[in-house]
């Protein structure tokens, strides 16, 4: 017989509420929840095949173990043990530094990916980390970082309000939105359309999105931050700057006009391949408008100059009048976030407090590049020693970060290994211990990450929607019992991990004027939280301590988490609202407009408008029905458009004598891949794209659909020697790569 049950859909940053039907334990169909206060009924064809993904045959259902040289299924008590042994000796003989972590993607997707990893970075106390961030969005959360204080505090476009919508190196049609989690994201920008509003998309691709466009301007790849630069220069030069309300909110707009001196439309045109009359139209309509935000994303942020193009989108929403108020770009307030502390100046964001041992790259938000991984693992110096053990969770660099040929010898050379991971996939093959997360249809969900960049304030929870099948282990146990290992307490009951979390933040709000239990008995809090588990009571903590909670009783019609459990479908927190000062955590308290590093970096920029690249360049795409590497090995969402081919103008094809269908060897710094072209006038002449994600046919995994059509690695045609020096973030868009065809193949 089967039934029904609520779940928040884990595959994006949507997030969108589900309907799951449930035979047994199976689910066997997945609609979207018409009653959910977020997404309200919208769903992709990701969510769509939740059933499939949750019920995948390749998913790992037991911990295996390298013995003898080969990966064994074996028992959570061996796994652990293993674990302990291998960490703990490379960490006593080496010391801590000498245990990398890499965290991918999926762990912002999770309850427990989002409570454990500062756990376990806090216990190891090492500086070599690791993110997905640093080939995704590590400009936007430097540029924030400079001009607020807060490397998380990162404004959104109010989507449902806004009169002009300007998007730049995004396509939330294919991606449903990055760093802005906005449910039917190609519904808003259709109800943009109809309420009388104007979009604008810069891409070289002529996207889903940018069909949609009012105006597509077809950018020259990795010439963004010129082209923005260019509008910020024409607001000054044709006395378009009005900041309004933001002015006493602000620190250095006197300066900012000679830092964009010399980027006017004429002298960016070229380089951009952008008419200068177009620019300026672009800067003036973006000042007319009654309302605007400018969003830009991975396309903006995977180029030299990320951390300068991501910075100028919002001194663009800053200079109109646009950031903080509603119709322009916004800071969400999540119900987990902690405690509003009173507007002030703060501690302010520092880059570069170390260095990675063989390319001096400097840190940012506490990770080195992805991009460095290998070095770091196969190249010894003088500056300490190479990373010996690495703990990947939900991680697989080696199809994710440049050089993956490079990263798969060096892992296949650690002392130890250690991968969270649901599958055998082409990073955790390598592992020692490999230990696995149930599905997610067993594993609770709330969005910790995603909630602080939502185009609405909400708040929703759902609890697993299948018993956890017997054999298994919650995600948050094996993180548990993971912190443990690899901190020296391996052994412990795994629930004393969310009773020190718990006292420690208990024991601090205490001490904060601010906060609401101030003054009161930690212990007595801790006896009031609920929940059936450890991360449950966590999350009662937050949102009793959040902008909207209870403060353990101190407003009794606030947040608790049996508050929200009684409401299924979620609690609606409104619009999102104007902010300022109160996010800011600058040492002057106000929005730093031209910080020193931000300065220094604009020379480089600057040299950049007497670079031209001859011959082709690269960019990337996204599928609507794939997130990275996750999916491939499920087969509702493989095939059809989510092919892993070469897209390539027309008038290149012809010249290159390159047929649609033929095999085509593409060829970069890092290497070659040889892949199937896909002739289009979909990309601008001069550009070529492949997909990110692909290249499942290394041996030694057990991705069975996925080997059936393994695509190619496009991060393989980099060698990690190109990154935006502020973010350290990987180049992955406009860089030169050259084709062969026919008999040169």
């Amino acid at each position: 017989m089967s039934r029904t049950a609520l779940r928040i859909c884990p595959l994006c940053e949507a997030t969108c509420g589900l309907t799951l039907t449930i035979e047994g334990t199976a689910v066997t169909g997945a609609r979207g929840d018409r009653d959910d206060v977020f997404s309200q009924g919208f769903i992709c064809p990701k969510g769509a095949s939740f059933g499939a993904v949750d019920g995948d045959p390749d998913r790992l259902r037991t911990p295996l173990v390298r013995k003898d040289g080969e990966l064994r299924e074996a028992t959570w008590e061996e796994a652990f043990d293993a674990v302990a042994a291998g960490v703990r000796g490379v960490v006593d003989r080496y010391g801590p530094n000498s245990v990398g972590v890499v965290l991918g993607n999926p762990n912002v997707h999770t309850v427990a990916g989002a409570l454990y990893p500062p756990v376990l970075l806090a216990g190891l106390r090492t500086r070599s980390i690791f993110t997905a961030s640093t080939v995704d969005q590590m400009p936007k959360h430097v540029s924030s970082g400079l001009l607020y204080g807060d490397a998380l505090a990162i404004p959104v476009p109010d989507l449902d309000h806004t009169d002009h919508l300007l998007l730049i190196g995004a396509n939330p049609l294919e991606s449903n939105g990055s760093l802005c989690t906005a449910p039917d994201f190609p519904g808003k920008l259709k109800a943009l359309k109809a309420r009388g509003g104007t979009l604008t998309v810069i891409d070289p691709r002529r996207t889903r999105t940018a069909k949609l466009a009012d105006r597509h301007i077809a950018i020259r790849p990795g010439t963004d931050a010129l082209l923005l630069a260019a509008m910020t220069s024409v607001l000054f030069e044709e006395g378009l700057v009005a900041p309004g309300e933001l002015a006493p909110h602000l620190q250095g707009l006197d300066e900012l006009p000679d830092a964009v001196r010399g980027f006017s439309p004429e002298a960016v045109a070229d380089a951009c391949d952008v008419d200068a009359g177009t620019i300026r139209a672009l800067a003036r309509e973006l000042a007319a408008a009654p309302t605007a935000a400018v969003y830009g994303r991975i396309g903006s942020c995977t180029v030299p100059h990320g951390t300068l193009a991501s910075w100028l989108v919002d001194v663009l929403n800053i200079l109109t009048g646009n950031l903080d108020r509603p119709g322009g770009a916004l800071f969400p307030q999540a119900a987990t976030d902690k405690t509003p502390r009173p507007a002030g100046p703060g501690h302010g964001f520092a880059l570069g407090r170390w260095h990675s041992r063989v390319s001096r790259h400097p840190e940012a938000k506490g990770e080195l590049p992805l991009s460095a991984l290998a070095e770091e693992i196969d190249t010894a110096t003088d500056e300490g020693e190479p990373v010996r053990a690495l703990i990947a969770v939900a991680a697989n660099p080696v199809l994710s970060a440049p050089d993956g040929d490079r990263l798969d010898k060096a892992l296949d050379s650690l002392d130890f290994m250690v991968s969270v991971d649901p599958y055998l996939n082409e990073t955790s093959r390598h592992a020692h211990v490999v230990l696995p997360p149930p599905p997610p249809s067993q594993s609770p969900h709330h969005d910790f990450a995603f909630n602080t960049l939502a185009v609405r304030n909400q708040v929703r929870y759902t609890r697993p929607a299948v018993p956890l099948e017997p054999g298994r282990m919650a995600e948050s146990e094996i993180l548990a019992r993971l912190v443990l290992a690899a901190t020296g307490m391996h052994g412990a009951d795994p629930a004393a991990v969310d009773t020190l979390v718990i006292d420690q933040t208990l024991g601090k709000a205490v001490k904060e004027p601010h906060s609401p239990v101030h003054g009161r008995d930690p212990k007595e809090l801790a006896a009031q939280l609920t929940g059936l588990n450890g991360p449950e009571r966590r999350l009662d903590m937050m949102l009793r301590l959040g902008p909207y909670g209870d403060g353990f009783g101190v407003r009794p019609d606030g947040l608790t988490l049996d508050r929200l459990l009684a409401h299924p479908h979620g609690i609606d927190l409104g619009p999102l609202k104007s902010r300022l000062p109160q996010p800011l955590k600058t040492v002057s308290g106000k929005v730093e407009l031209l910080p020193r590093p931000i300065a220094d970096d604009l020379p480089r920029l600057r040299a950049a408008l007497r670079e031209r690249t001859d011959g082709l360049v690269l960019v990337g795409r996204r599928h609507l029905r794939s997130n990275n590497s996750w999916m491939h090995n499920v087969p509702a969402l493989t095939g059809g458009t989510n092919r892993c081919t070469l897209h390539i103008h027309p008038e290149d094809a012809e010249r290159l004598g390159l047929r649609d269908g033929a095999p085509v060897r593409v060829k970069g710094a890092g290497g070659e891949v040889v892949t199937e072209a896909e002739v289009t006038d979909a990309v601008r002449p001069g550009v070529v794209s492949l997909p990110h994600g692909w290249g499942h046919s290394r041996p030694g995994t057990r991705l069975n659909h996925a080997l059936k059509d393994p695509g190619v690695n496009v991060n393989q045609l980099l060698d990690g020697s190109l990154l935006d020096p502020l973010s350290g973030n990987a180049v992955l868009n406009g860089v030169p790569v050259k084709l062969a065809t026919g008999s040169a193949l």
